[in-house]
């Protein structure tokens, strides 16, 4: 996919936003063509401080913000404050991360924007949402899986809670909020307004869980640590083989019966408390015991095969290096080159959407703080001050 062909190309994009769940938001943005326009504060977005650095320039913020330019901006000089309205008067889309009321306090809030920009897209991600009793509150993705109840139904029965070694709840709000900016988009090409987005951390952690909230509201009980377990399938879990642990996954009775083919026990297909699968999730835990006594009598690898030569979806517990260096990855090409400002070269995940059997390249390598400063000024030089 060449660049002019980006769903998002022409977009301009102004993005106030610190971390993880604003910025993923706005490198969707960037990956599906937009001109994200990364406005950061003195000292720059506080990821560029994370390790690990390579010739002095933050991984984990490259991950995030590859295909934006960066101005730094202080808001809290008047004449900084003018520069930004004018980028967002200017943009199609402005994205921000802040506690709500922050961006009205500057001046730069939605009111005062969609007045001069009646067409703009204006995105407000935050731990609480910009209503109800906790909208002031800050919130970080751990937290959020502990309000959300993720936390709860992390971890192994019965051990301290875990929070998912993803941060889920960051990551989730970016994916709602770049939806929800681009539906907001077709909208506005289609001659309709500009609106206001505001997306909750808590609510889209809790909208992802809606097997969860279904349980909880359709039994009055609340859903448990299973560790690698489904609560309504099994086997569907991690099993410990002679040298790692493997998955499988056999979530209907036909691949219930291939399970008992290759682990050569069919008399289980016939035993009462594996006969259904409500029986096998019901009994789940003498099911793991005696497939646990079986996988470990083999290595890992051979019992992938022979799985996977019935049919039974499986993997092994893939290390990250596995996970890059799997041979789907690299026929799709995720996993691609990235030079980062100093000249040095790393890799990064790219998008993983193909559009017509296409992966989109990586468009504009991660910005130096303030790198484009010159040219977004002389962007916005005939913009009107407010």
């Amino acid at each position: 996919m060449i660049p002019g062909e980006q769903p998002l190309t022409g977009l301009v994009v102004a993005e106030f936003c610190n971390v993880a769940a604003g910025p993923f938001c706005g490198m969707l943005l960037a990956d599906a063509g937009a001109d994200v326009i990364k406005i950061e504060p003195p000292g720059g977005d506080m990821l560029r401080a994370w390790p690990p650095h390579t010739d002095g320039f933050s991984e984990n913020f490259a991950s995030l913000n590859r295909g934006k330019r960066s101005i730094q901006l202080d808001l809290k000089n008047p004449a900084d404050r003018d520069i930004a309205f004018r980028i967002m008067s200017r943009a199609d889309v402005v994205l921000e991360n802040n506690r709500p009321g922050v961006m009205e306090r500057l001046g730069l809030g939605w009111a005062r924007l969609r007045a001069e920009n009646p067409k703009l897209v204006y995105c407000s991600i935050s731990a609480y949402g910009q209503m109800g009793p906790r909208a002031e509150e800050g919130g970080f993705d751990v937290t959020l899986q502990a309000g959300s109840g993720v936390m709860s139904i992390t971890g192994e029965p019965g051990g301290a809670p875990v929070k998912c070694g993803v941060p889920i709840a960051d990551f989730t709000a970016g994916l709602y909020g770049a939806f929800a900016v681009s539906s907001a988009i077709a909208r506005v090409r289609a001659g309709g307004e500009g609106v206001h987005i505001d997306v909750p951390m808590l609510g889209t952690t809790l909208a992802i869980a809606a097997l969860q909230t279904s349980e909880y509201f359709g039994t009055g009980r609340n859903p448990q640590a299973l560790g690698s377990a489904h609560p309504r399938n099994a086997p569907y879990q991690a099993y410990p083989a002679r040298d790692r642990y493997f998955v499988i996954a056999a979530g209907n009775d036909k691949l219930w019966g291939s399970v008992c083919e290759v682990v050569d026990k069919r008399e289980l297909a016939a035993d009462p408390r594996f006969v259904s699968v409500r029986d096998r999730a019901k009994n789940q835990t003498e099911l793991a015991e005696i497939l646990s006594a079986v996988f470990r009598e083999r290595d890992a690898g051979d019992w992938l095969t022979a799985f996977q030569n019935a049919g039974v979806p499986c993997s092994l517990i893939n290390s990250y290096a596995e996970a890059v260096a799997d041979p789907q990855v690299d026929a799709y090409g995720w996993v691609q080159p990235l030079t980062l400002p100093g000249g040095a070269e790393t890799r990064t995940f790219g998008s993983p959407i193909a559009v017509d059997g296409k992966i989109a390249p990586l468009q504009r390598r991660p910005p130096l703080l303030d790198e484009d400063r010159a040219a977004i000024l002389a962007m916005i030089a005939n913009s009107s001050s407010p």
